[in-house]
């Protein structure tokens, strides 16, 4: 039997949250919550190496959200507003975020299964060093998205945009990038294992072809 053409889609699955949820106003530095409605979140918000499981973050406004270190299962992070959302080192499984303005979303080093980004404007998104599978992005308009070093595996972009796309030592298997429309992509020798439409790659020769060592002139 012949092998299917085109890169494995990403496996999501909306997050898993119970039917009553309690309300919270606040999360600390290595808070644990399980099954709570956080709202209302402002300024700054230090919830550093915490846990959070089965819960929604609803409509936080804030200068600065640091998750560092921090475990997400089955959230739903829903019409953030934030200029600096810190997740590095985080574990994400089943992770949703909808809507709202972030200007950095910083993801490095973090490990990410399940995660959906959908109609969120984003200034810059870094995944440098992340290692991430099953991870859609969708609706979303970027300014600059990071991949140095990521690890990426079933990622797709739909309907999405971003000026400009760094892949500096990416390794990619499954990456489907042709619902993204970029300005730029830079390091074109490090898309192997992406999967780009013929708009895209002829976009692309002239890149394409120095990084094979051919002199293009006019």
């Amino acid at each position: 039997m012949p092998r299917p053409r085109g890169p494995l889609p990403p496996r999501i699955s909306p997050p898993d949250l119970p039917r009553t949820l309690e309300s919270v106003s606040g999360v600390g530095r290595r808070a644990d919550l399980e099954g709570a409605r956080i709202r209302d979140l402002t300024d700054e918000v230090d919830a550093a190496h915490a846990r959070l499981t089965e819960c929604t973050v609803d409509g936080a406004s804030v200068s600065r959200l640091d998750l560092t270190g921090a475990t997400l299962t089955d959230v739903d992070v829903i019409d953030l507003r934030a200029t600096e959302f810190i997740a590095r080192n985080g574990r994400w499984r089943t992770v949703r975020v909808t809507g709202g303005r972030i200007g950095t979303l910083d993801l490095s080093s973090a490990e990410l299964t399940g995660v959906a980004l959908r109609g969120v404007r984003i200034d810059y998104l870094s995944l440098r060093g992340a290692n991430a599978s099953d991870v859609i992005v969708a609706d979303c308009s970027i300014g600059t998205v990071d991949l140095p070093l990521a690890t990426l595996s079933r990622v797709a972009f739909v309907d999405s945009r971003a000026d400009e796309v760094a892949t500096d030592g990416l390794r990619a298997e499954h990456v489907d990038l042709r619902g993204l429309d970029a300005l730029a992509l830079t390091s074109p020798e490090s898309l192997r294992g992406a999967t780009l439409s013929e708009r895209q790659v002829e976009s692309l020769a002239v890149p394409l072809a120095r990084a094979l060592g051919i002199d293009v002139q006019d």
